[in-house]
């Protein structure tokens, strides 16, 4: 008895399976994971804007922050405890690469920055006379949160992480 067509493409398609899951195949995949895994990586997001002073004025003097960097063209800013950085530049600088000139459009980029006592910061920061995008709320899924935008419209949520309401 022949098999149908069917029947070999079935073999043919579990073989393919077989071969992608390969010992072989997962092995390289497995070198390229662990090899990444061996370098130190971090992270600093960086917004291109010409508003620099503004910039550090909100970041430093209303949220805390600290200035890492800072020269004519950039400004890097560390948040409270060094735990993570921020970086800005200027549009157009000659000394950049295409990529890193044309400025930010103010939309479509949020920072989320997890805090300990979410319900303190909103009072401190509404008495330095920053209106909250929406007020302080509990989400079902856990956060109570509230955000803020930056100078360059950038979407701050600060959040406190809760478990889930029941």
């Amino acid at each position: 008895m022949k098999p149908s067509i069917k029947f070999i493409g079935v073999i043919i398609l579990a073989s393919m399976c077989i071969k992608c899951t390969a010992p072989e195949s997962r092995t390289a995949e497995n070198s390229v994971k662990n090899s990444l895994k061996k370098k130190a990586m971090k992270l600093n997001a960086g917004i291109i804007t010409t508003k620099l002073t503004e910039t550090k004025d909100f970041y430093c003097n209303k949220l805390g922050f600290g200035v890492s960097f800072e020269n004519d063209f950039y400004l890097l800013l560390h948040t409270p405890g060094h735990t993570a950085e921020i970086s800005f530049l200027l549009p157009d600088h000659p000394s950049q690469q295409p990529v890193f000139k044309p400025a930010f459009q103010g939309q479509g980029v949020y920072l989320t920055i997890e805090v300990e006592d979410v319900d303190s910061l909103y009072q401190t920061l509404q008495q330095r006379g920053l209106t909250p995008l929406f007020p302080l709320r509990d989400e079902p899924w856990g956060d109570r949160h509230f955000a803020l935008a930056d100078p360059n419209g950038v979407g701050i949520d600060f959040v406190k992480y809760a478990p889930p309401q029941q």
